[in-house]
């Protein structure tokens, strides 16, 4: 059974939908440990909730990145991760932890890649970006990590509408939705050998 980590800075509810399709059985996968960079984050205490592992591991617990680093890969390799899984999740992978799990780390982000991605992109900031760029269409996209931000291989992508009338929340809402069938729907093939869960770019 594939071994599921969860990286994320905030509220978890992308994460939160994979664990519960895993405990249905939609997903034959287990989650097994929540890494946050935030101590006060939802998706430490949904991991709590769960009964999952969680860790609270950031810079200002180890101001040295070098160490930072080390640490995360030393617990995902501890509780023997096949798969990393990033549902917002703000901070850039060092780079032991990238080598070591490269094509083994996934992440999502809140628009159609390659547009609106990149540093600095995350949560309503891209939902602003869309609407002010007048488009009519923005989406989910899941890629594979790689060391520059959002330019990973593009695994799936869902189109979400987007209305006349529609702000950054009402937007985000709505894409939201998105996220989290498409999360679950991508996980699910990959558990079942539908997306190679390793795979290294030549």
């Amino acid at each position: 059974m594939l071994r599921l980590s969860f990286f994320a800075s905030h509220r978890g509810t992308n994460m939160q939908a994979v664990i519960d399709a895993c405990r249905e059985g939609r997903i034959h996968a287990q989650p097994v440990v929540v890494i946050s960079n935030n101590r006060l984050s939802g998706a430490l205490k949904r991991a709590k909730a769960a009964g999952i592992a969680g860790y609270h591991i950031n810079s200002k617990i180890h101001p040295d990145p070098a160490h930072l680093d080390t640490t995360i890969l030393q617990t995902l390799e501890q509780h023997e991760v096949d798969l990393v899984v990033l549902t917002g999740y703000l901070k850039k992978i060092g780079p032991k932890t990238l080598i070591a799990y490269r094509g083994r780390m996934i992440n999502i982000h809140p628009s159609l890649l390659p547009r609106h991605g990149g540093q600095g992109m995350y949560g309503l900031r891209v939902h602003e970006a869309v609407l002010a760029a007048g488009e009519s269409a923005t989406g989910v996209t899941i890629h594979r990590v790689e060391a520059e931000y959002d330019k990973g291989m593009v695994l799936a992508q869902r189109t979400v509408s987007v209305k006349p009338d529609d702000t950054a929340a009402s937007l985000a809402g709505r894409v939201l939705v998105s996220e989290h069938a498409l999360l679950v729907e991508t996980v699910g093939k990959i558990a079942r050998g539908e997306i190679p869960a390793y795979h290294v770019p030549q």
